[in-house]
């Protein structure tokens, strides 16, 4: 199945994945791709990029490829988490509401209205300041507020799939929630949870580098958009040539991981023959 699925993939989605692949590699082997510690110093301040610190070090001597490769973990983590969180909470809250309609269905779509009215950007810094910083925290505030996004399109499609006559039939003969969800749902409902996931993961990358660049990361851990953070508190950092290590290099791979993620979302989509809008 997936292998089919990547030889229907284009160029651009197979070198994608090849990059999701590397970066995921990156973030589980660091201990043994990095030679310096990524919390101590270990070189002079602000070196550039030489043979003993390939990507330069930070203010405080910090190499800053052991920053990205242990920032790696973080970030990705921050992202599969609140996907996968979001995702369970949107998939049974479309079903529920688009199933059993009536005054579920009423709640539901009130919140899904009232959460993608509301700015989310402002209730993360507010939830974030609130609930302090940590990555525990930062995957359950995401998550809040990234369930809206598969909960509106699966509950559409379970509210066409449901007048369907086999299913009317299966109900007919006494056919339970959740035997109808697990065989007849699920398996038409799994393309767009699939797609979903994936568009989520590279929104919650960018709302947690957000969230770090902002100071609302976790300090007892390293993410890329803290890299950042510390980068750009620095004074005077583009009045140096202390960007062009400091700062190009986590935004790079912030940009490379979004990037590839939202190809790949794409690339579900074609293949699997789907479109979520207004994702």
């Amino acid at each position: 199945m997936m292998l089919h699925i990547l030889k229907g993939f284009s160029i651009a989605g197979k070198i994608s994945v090849l990059l999701i692949l590397a970066l995921c590699f990156m973030a589980v082997f660091a201990p043994q791709l990095v030679r310096h510690p990524w919390d101590t110093p270990s070189g002079p301040a602000l070196q550039a990029p030489n043979r003993e610190h390939i990507l330069g070090t930070d203010d405080l001597g910090i190499d800053l490829w052991a920053q990205i490769c242990y920032g790696a973990r973080n970030s990705i983590l921050v992202g599969i988490g609140t996907a996968l969180l979001s995702s369970l909470i949107g998939v049974f809250l479309g079903i529920v509401s688009g199933y059993f309609g009536g005054i579920t269905d009423l709640i539901v779509t009130a919140a899904i209205d009232i959460l993608m009215a509301i700015p989310s950007l402002p209730i993360m810094i507010v939830a974030g300041a609130f609930f302090g910083p940590s990555t525990k925290n930062i995957i359950i505030i995401l998550s809040l507020l990234s369930w809206v996004m598969p909960a509106r399109i699966i509950r559409s499609k379970v509210l066409a799939l449901k007048e369907e006559s086999y299913i009317k039939v299966a109900k007919g003969y006494g056919a339970s929630f959740s035997y109808i969800t697990f065989k007849h749902f699920m398996p038409q409902i799994f393309p767009i949870c699939a797609t979903s996931f994936i568009k989520l993961i590279s929104r919650a990358i960018v709302s947690e580098a957000s969230l770090s660049f902002l100071g609302l990361g976790d300090p007892t851990s390293k993410s890329w958009g803290l890299i950042l953070n510390f980068a750009l508190n620095f004074r005077g950092i583009y009045f140096t040539d202390y960007w062009k290590w400091w700062v190009v290099y986590p935004l790079a791979f912030i940009i490379i991981l979004v990037i590839s993620t939202a190809t790949l979302s794409r690339e579900l989509e074609r293949v699997l023959d789907i479109k979520i809008a207004g994702q």
